[in-house]
């Protein structure tokens, strides 16, 4: 009896934007156009970054990593996200979920630990200018872009394992318009408070920890930009900050709304794609625009495409 009581979900449905089914077309273009502006806006900045010479420092080597970061966090959901709104399967199997969840949360993770390592360039460059061409070295550079991945897709390897060793034999539909930590815990038969709690360190330790790590950093950059009597040096410093302080702020501030305690509440999901697709279709605009060298670089290949032969 006890093993038909908890017959396996095989499958889950994800609900997505059910809720707006008037206008889930107009939804549909809205994200496609979304997506592919990402896409583009984040390929840009690789291309950019690897063809112009003057951009081959280890600022611009992070800024890279981070576009491609960008474009396989967001590849992680909107494609499934673009196949619901078109009325197309909106199941998902069980194995399916978890992968996407492991995905999307490593990659989140990783973004975290990536923005951390972007402020600590920036720190080195305005705290230690002396020092700073023999601390990033190649070798270094390369290690601090690797470091993210590693810890990002290990540090969810535990609380993902225990989510999906809850036992889910009931309701099969997910509130949301992909696999979460939080929706997918209000489902299972079973207690979720060790596979909650575990969640819940995660966040402590791979949202806020490396926002702390930041803010830390940046007071530091703060303190010694002060110092700078002159404005264009005060100027100058602080441009190379500003965009990276921008994306970070965007980030960390939603998913932190979300992650910290999660409670798998309606709203969540409309947060959500603040973190997994707005924002990162934002951000090479924000590179762009509000980073001197990029704009510089982008305004010159404008100009070059655009000059008559």
């Amino acid at each position: 009896m006890a093993k038909r009581n908890k017959t396996k979900v095989e499958e889950f449905i994800l609900l997505a934007f059910v809720d707006l089914h008037q206008i889930q077309i107009l939804f549909f273009l809205l994200f496609l156009l979304t997506y592919m502006t990402c896409i583009m806006g984040n390929l840009a900045i690789i291309i950019v970054v690897k063809l112009e010479h003057s951009l081959h420092k280890p600022m611009y080597l992070f800024i890279a990593v981070f576009s491609t970061l960008e474009i396989m966090f967001v590849s992680a959901t909107v494609p499934k996200l673009l196949s619901i709104l078109l009325g197309h399967n909106n199941t998902i199997s069980f194995i399916g979920c978890f992968t996407q969840m492991f995905v999307f949360d490593s990659l989140g993770v990783t973004e975290c630990f990536l923005l951390m390592v972007m402020v600590f360039d920036r720190y080195l460059a305005i705290n230690k200018p002396l020092h700073y061409s023999t601390i990033m070295t190649p070798t270094a550079c390369v290690g601090l872009a690797i470091f993210p991945w590693l810890l990002g897709f290990t540090s969810m390897l535990v609380p993902i394992i225990i989510t999906a060793q809850l036992v889910y034999c009931g309701p099969n539909i997910i509130d949301h318009f992909f696999c979460d930590m939080a929706p997918l815990q209000s489902l299972a038969c079973s207690d979720p408070f060790i596979s909650s709690m575990s969640t819940s360190l995660a966040a402590l330790m791979d949202i806020v920890l490396p926002f702390l790590v930041i803010i830390g950093f940046y007071v530091c950059i703060i303190m010694t930009v002060s110092k700078i009597k002159s404005k264009d040096g005060k100027q100058k410093a602080f441009s190379t900050c500003t965009s990276h302080l921008t994306v970070a702020s965007l980030f960390f501030g939603t998913a932190m709304i979300v992650y910290i305690k999660p409670r798998g509440s309606h709203y969540e999901k409309y947060l959500s794609f603040m973190y997994t697709a707005f924002t990162p279709t934002i951000n090479p605009f924000i590179y762009t625009f509000r980073n001197r060298d990029v704009k510089e670089v982008f305004t010159n290949l404008i100009n070059r495409v655009m000059r008559p032969t």
